[in-house]
């Protein structure tokens, strides 16, 4: 166990970002998590996941790896893969017990990932901490996809999970083992609750404040980013359907088995 009931303080913490194009909120994002992120773990690591950038992203992250040697770490796709695939990078690079994560436009604080460590303390000792934004901060657009998501995944697949795309959540390794996700898109976190679920892992929520972008420009609203959401929820729900089990276990591994 990494912590003990009644303390949020751990013991090893992976931290790691998702960052497409974001070379003007990188070295703050980082600077924000070297200072934070002592006073939640006694170790810890910060993982900038570079999902194919084409401005200043991947050598600022470089910069940051070196001037940080054996805290913070460097991981690059080559081409741009999607947002699912650069949180499988994330949690496939992460080391410790414990795993959280943030997206790289600072609209989460990295301090209130210490909301989660203190849910996940709680006697119920819960697997899985995901934040749900307590007044999101975005444009109306994203806010009524968001709310049609979550009435199909709740419908489909019976997710009742106030906030699933929520970019501030916690995890217990162990819990991660065996799970296999397929989407490469937006639809990667519905898909990865799912099949926690259905794996029996316990997941639990807690608010959390969320902050206008303030520096470069998202993408979640994108019509191919939609698009390719829709297509990977279809392929989901139709395959559980025609053979849950299967469906269950297709995909990439979320993390490797620890020896």
């Amino acid at each position: 166990m990494s912590i003990t009931p009644g303390t949020a303080r751990l013991a090893r913490l992976s931290y790691f970002f998702p960052a497409h194009n974001e070379e003007a909120n990188l070295e703050g994002l980082v600077a924000e998590a070297l200072e934070v992120l002592p006073t939640l773990a006694d170790t810890f690591e910060i993982i900038a996941v570079d999902d194919g950038s084409r401005d200043g992203t991947p050598a600022i992250a470089d910069a940051l790896a070196a001037a940080h040697p054996g805290v913070v770490r460097a991981v690059h796709h080559p081409t741009n893969l999607g947002y699912g695939a650069a949180l499988r990078s994330g949690f496939g690079a992460s080391r410790y017990e414990l795993v959280a994560f943030t997206d790289g436009d600072r609209q989460f604080k990295v301090a209130d990932i210490g909301r989660l460590t203190q849910r996940l303390a709680a006697t119920d000792a819960p697997d899985v901490v995901v934040g749900y934004r307590i007044k999101r901060a975005d444009p109306i657009i994203r806010t009524l996809y968001a709310r049609a998501y979550r009435l199909a995944n709740r419908i489909f697949f019976g997710l009742k999970i106030t906030d699933v795309d929520c970019a501030c959540k916690l995890f217990r390794r162990e819990a991660l083992e065996g799970l296999r996700v397929e989407s490469g898109g937006a639809f990667f976190s519905a898909e990865m609750i799912i099949k926690l679920r259905a794996a029996g892992r316990t997941v639990v929520e807690v608010g959390v404040p969320h902050y206008p972008r303030t520096a470069g420009s998202a993408t979640g609203a994108r019509p191919q980013v939609v698009l390719r959401a829709v297509r990977d929820f279809w392929l989901l729900r139709l395959r559980m359907w025609a053979d849950r089990g299967r469906a269950l276990r297709r995909g990439e591994p979320m993390v490797q088995l620890q020896k």
